[in-house]
């Protein structure tokens, strides 16, 4: 499964150890976007800084390669998308894994990506 980046900075806040049925499942990934965009957010404390170090160097994390890339950017062709949400998508999709995300809204669009929102059942 590969983690959104809103799962990785949350699961590495001090009460964010309920996501760690995902974040330390035996299958859990990451991809390249998501190591920028969660040491690039703004606003982490240090903690959090070493805590999303930490865990993305234990992670598996997918290259961002020619077919990720094709992939991303025939979904900014089809619809307006950010960036890293297009590679993020992307990358599950060629890799065939779902994406892990609170943000579902952003990626229901996409044809054959499966959506897993953990936040669902905490509401």
């Amino acid at each position: 499964m590969l983690l959104d980046t809103n799962i990785v900075i949350y699961a590495c806040k001090p009460d964010g150890t309920w996501l760690s049925a995902w974040t330390r499942h035996p299958e859990a990934a990451c991809a390249s976007a998501t190591r920028i965009e969660a040491l690039g957010f703004t606003g982490i404390s240090a903690e959090e800084d070493e805590a999303i170090r930490g865990f993305l160097g234990e992670v598996l994390s997918y290259p961002l390669d020619d077919e990720v890339i094709q992939s991303a950017v025939r979904l900014r062709q089809q619809k307006r998308m950010k960036l890293g949400d297009a590679i993020i998508a992307a990358t599950a999709l060629e890799y065939s894994v779902p994406l892990v995300t609170r943000n579902a809204g952003d990626f229901q669009h996409i044809p054959g990506l499966q959506v897993i929102n953990p936040f669902q059942d905490q509401a």
